[in-house]
């Protein structure tokens, strides 16, 4: 009987693999390492399974078939890929434009963020290159599950959002198999649920944009997501001014003096969604949007260093 008790101690079994281009790392808390493997290789091909479709690195994805019909024909698509299309543009609404999933029309040779990039297009080519960003030319049809982007050349992105909803696919497939606590950690945005192993909630870092690996506060967290954007992963220096690699969908140029944005929210995909658009309005008005939402809170560190946070967040 004591033998039994011991196989039976609850442990996290963890595992890490590039997905949908981030390293995403899930752990399960199990008493059975074959039993908790089978359902991380479940998790694991969800998010294969949802990469699949939102892809704009395979010709035949769901995603870049409307991407080559831009301007031409509706495109008939699953009804998750219709759905999170149709949930995108609700968060294009709320967020005055600020997120926009029509991004993907942005020209990648001006805007690749290596070192070699030494200045900024001028406000005219960046103003003619977001000309095709408008979350209103999605042509949605419920009926026939169809979606059509109305002018040549506009292109369908999920980076802002994908991820997020990936976490939450595989967090909602690993409950229904009955994996009772856990986490998915699709590279910073992360969904937890359930408990540690030893019954407390999960200790969740919050980045630190000078010190990646050295967080700078912690949350203990329960059934909540986390999503971090920042400019320390990728950014450009010009004459001094770092400017972060998140671009403005009104103006086409970078956003500058805001170092990280922090979103808590009971979704994963809320919460990947809301970091972009929080940082692209500004300290006051980004502010301003979350602390109207329910169940939303946010953390945001300036250029300064200096903290700012919603309403119902107090850092020690």
């Amino acid at each position: 009987m004591l033998q039994n008790n011991v196989d039976m101690e609850l442990k996290s079994f963890k595992r890490t693999e590039r997905l949908m281009g981030n390293a995403f790392e899930i752990t399960v808390v199990a008493d059975d390492a074959t039993w908790a493997t089978c359902k991380l290789d479940l998790a694991v091909e969800e998010i294969k399974r949802i990469e699949r479709l939102l892809t704009t690195f395979d010709e035949d994805s769901q995603t870049n078939q409307i991407n080559q019909q831009a301007g031409i024909a509706e495109v008939e698509v699953d009804k998750e890929v219709f759905d999170l299309i149709e949930r995108s543009i609700r968060i294009s609404k709320v967020t005055d434009g600020a997120f926009d999933i029509t991004y993907g029309s942005i020209d990648k040779k001006l805007w690749n963020f290596d070192q070699s990039m030494t200045s900024l297009p001028s406000k005219e080519v960046a103003q003619s290159m977001v000309s095709l960003i408008n979350y209103n030319n999605i042509i949605l049809d419920r009926a026939n599950s169809t979606v059509m982007l109305k002018e040549k050349g506009m292109r369908l992105g999920f980076g802002g959002i994908g991820k997020g909803y990936a976490a939450e696919m595989a967090k909602a497939l690993l409950k229904k198999e009955g994996v009772q606590n856990g986490i998915v950690n699709a590279s910073g945005d992360l969904s937890t649920w359930g408990y540690q192993p030893n019954g407390q909630p999960w200790t969740i870092g919050i980045v630190n944009p000078d010190q990646k690996n050295l967080p700078f506060s912690y949350l203990d967290v329960t059934d909540m997501a986390v999503a971090t954007s920042g400019n320390y992963e990728k950014y450009i220096k010009i004459n001094g001014v770092k400017y972060s690699h998140t671009i403005n969908p009104k103006t086409g140029l970078p956003v500058t003096g805001i170092k990280s944005v922090t979103i808590i929210s009971p979704n994963a995909e809320i919460a990947d969604a809301m970091a972009t658009p929080v940082t692209i309005m500004g300290i006051n008005a980004g502010l301003n949007m979350i602390n109207q939402i329910n169940y939303l809170a946010c953390i945001i560190i300036d250029d300064n260093n200096k903290i700012y946070t919603s309403n119902n967040i107090n850092i020690k």
